[in-house]
């Protein structure tokens, strides 16, 4: 199973399974966040990808789950490291392999036993806290014990386009998020600050249930808030004031995703027409420019929340697993060291991280002309205290509370070709995926197989219509032809009938579609090129996106990216044993 690797995420139409998945975003987050498909495996959102070989023979192995924001670093350090082949006090090598991760899916992965490293690095201290207190509940001890170490600093704020940035006062005003919640909720919007032709502001962010960035971006929009650097707690998360801030925000966002990089790449793909800023660290942003700069329309600057941010300490945590033995610590401490070194500290700065060594002085990338302030220190802007586990709960309870809600439209290929395990995984999936939505979202669920049989089995509020839902998926079998061209049509004009209805409610919602199919057209009136017509042009951010899902070995995958591309959504490829953890994947991003 794998997902294609554009940054123009190819989310299109999915699988009734990726529906499933799609939906519990849905139920967490916004619905179908277009995400660039940079990952080859869904699972990658939990377990990272590996950076280097496997282990030699009679080394000492240490595999680290590592933040995806300091992934060109960690990568250069272990290369060379493993180059040098340092030894342990058995004298024995010391071989270091690194995935690189979201915090919150790594933080999962280890809890549910489906990751077993021996360090973990997340993006921030609070991650470590709360699964800690997860771990103690669980088996009365800690997961971590001994303090973690800080290794670099990725400070938390805003990539803005320049030109936009400049109108708010950068880099020399001061910009806080009371500036993006006024601009966000502002009608007017950039006429307001004197630029009518710039529209409605346009913001996104990471899921703050997986992304480190979107959790303290949040968390930072609280503190905020309150007026507050330090002390922040639950019950202030949940004050009226934060709620509201919370709202004018979450009801103004376009677009979700799982990771910063996915984000910022769909970002520098789009332009300024599409989004107008996103939360996430300075380190995404100065590469972006770096990848992106011979065809970004303007570049992107980093803007640092003048009341208080997270500089990101990245902590080095060595874990208390019975999988991890004593030799393994103590390599793993050899390494801790070799990451603090003075030369690898200067290192960082080359790939957008700042040392955590104050007294390494700053140059390029980190730069007014590469886009960042490298004036801003956390003298200038205060270090913002990690949140608490109860605070980090709280702030994803508000997120879900005040975000936008989703209407999404499941189709399902019934044909018979789907029939056996391929019915059975589909159904179960979607089933799931349906039990874990908000019971103000909607969703409608199509089926399509026969000779040109496309049905609606029911659709509404989800907390209505849920249990009905299921009753009736648990009830349907595979039999005849795939009419998937007119499918695509039909999905599109219904949810087009539900979104005027909505507009005309001045109601705000996030719009997809979710299509699973295992093969080609068969039996369609429209041609492919009259389905490509019916399809939304992607060029709005407020559009419906498709999310494909190809399940199976003769599935028309490239036909599902195109739908995906064409809708700024995202497509996966699939099977029976895989269709879980292309839902797990997908359930991360909204």
């Amino acid at each position: 199973m794998s997902y294609s690797e554009k940054p123009k995420v190819s989310w299109g139409a999915l699988v009734v399974v990726l529906a499933v998945a799609i939906f519990a975003c849905i139920v967490i987050g916004v619905i179908l966040i277009p995400k660039l498909i940079n990952q080859n495996t869904p699972s990658s959102t939990v377990t990272g990808t590996e950076a280097t070989p496997a282990p030699p023979k009679n080394a000492i192995a240490i595999e680290i789950s590592s933040s995806n924001t300091k992934e060109d670093w960690m990568n250069a350090v272990v290369a060379q490291f493993n180059q040098e082949e340092h030894k342990a006090a058995s004298g024995d090598v010391i071989f270091v392999t690194v995935k690189h991760v979201t915090s919150g899916g790594s933080q999962k992965a280890i809890l549910d036993g489906k990751s077993l490293p021996v360090v973990w690095s997340p993006g921030d201290q609070s991650w470590v806290d709360e699964a800690n207190r997860v771990w103690r509940d669980r088996n009365g001890k800690l997961l971590i014990s001994e303090p973690c170490v800080q290794t670099v600093l990725a400070p938390i704020g805003f990539a803005m386009w320049r030109p936009m940035a400049e109108a708010l006062g950068w880099p020399d005003k001061p910009i806080s998020w009371d500036d993006i919640v006024q601009l966000s909720a502002n009608p007017q919007g950039w006429e307001s600050l004197g630029h009518p032709e710039w529209g409605q502001f346009k913001f996104g962010h990471t899921h703050p249930d997986y992304s480190n960035a979107g959790l303290l971006s949040m968390t930072a929009l609280a503190y905020s808030t309150i007026g507050e650097t330090s002390g922040l707690t639950a019950d202030q998360v949940y004050s009226d004031a934060v709620v509201e801030a919370f709202r004018g925000v979450e009801q103004n966002t376009y677009h979700y995703g799982l990771q910063s990089r996915p984000l910022m790449q769909i970002l520098a793909q789009r332009g300024p027409e599409y989004l107008h800023a996103v939360s996430t660290s300075e380190a995404e942003t100065l590469k972006t420019n770096a990848e992106y700069a011979s065809t970004m329309r303007y570049p992107l600057v980093f803007i640092f929340p003048s009341k208080g941010t997270f500089w990101s300490e990245q902590p080095y945590c060595i874990l208390d697993g019975d999988w991890v033995s004593d030799d393994q610590k103590d390599a793993a401490k050899i390494f801790k060291d070799y990451l603090l070194e003075k030369k690898q500290q200067e290192m960082a700065i080359t790939y957008y991280l700042r040392p955590v060594d104050t007294s390494i002085p700053l140059h390029a990338p980190l730069t007014i002309e590469g886009g960042t302030d490298p004036r801003v220190t956390t003298d200038t802007v205060p270090a913002l205290e990690s949140p608490s586990a109860e605070v980090s709960s709280a702030v994803k309870d508000v997120f879900h509370q005040t975000k936008k809600k989703s209407t999404i439209v499941m189709m399902l290929d019934t044909s018979g070709s789907m029939e056996g395990e391929k019915i059975k995984s589909a159904v179960a999936s979607s089933v799931n995926f349906i039990g874990r939505l908000d019971p103000n979202d909607e969703i409608f669920l199509m089926v399509f197989s026969g000779d040109k049989d496309i049905y609606e089995l029911g659709g509404g509020r989800a907390g209505d219509i849920s249990e009905d839902l299921t009753n009736k998926l648990n009830g349907i079998y595979a039999n005849g032809s795939t009419p998937l061209y007119d499918a695509v049509c039909q999905a599109t004009q219904r949810i087009d009938t539900l979104k005027a209805d909505h507009d005309t409610n001045n109601e705000k919602r996030l719009y997809g579609i979710v299509l699973l199919s295992d093969g080609q057209d068969t039996s369609s009136n429209n041609s492919e090129n009259q389905m490509f017509n019916c399809l939304p042009s992607g060029e709005s951010v407020e559009g419906t996106k498709l999310f494909t899902i190809a399940f199976g070995e003769d599935a028309d995958a490239d036909l599902m990216l195109r739908i995906a591309n064409r809708t700024n959504g995202k497509t996966f490829t699939g099977d029976p044993a895989t269709i879980e953890s292309i839902y797990n994947a997908i359930s991360a991003e909204q």
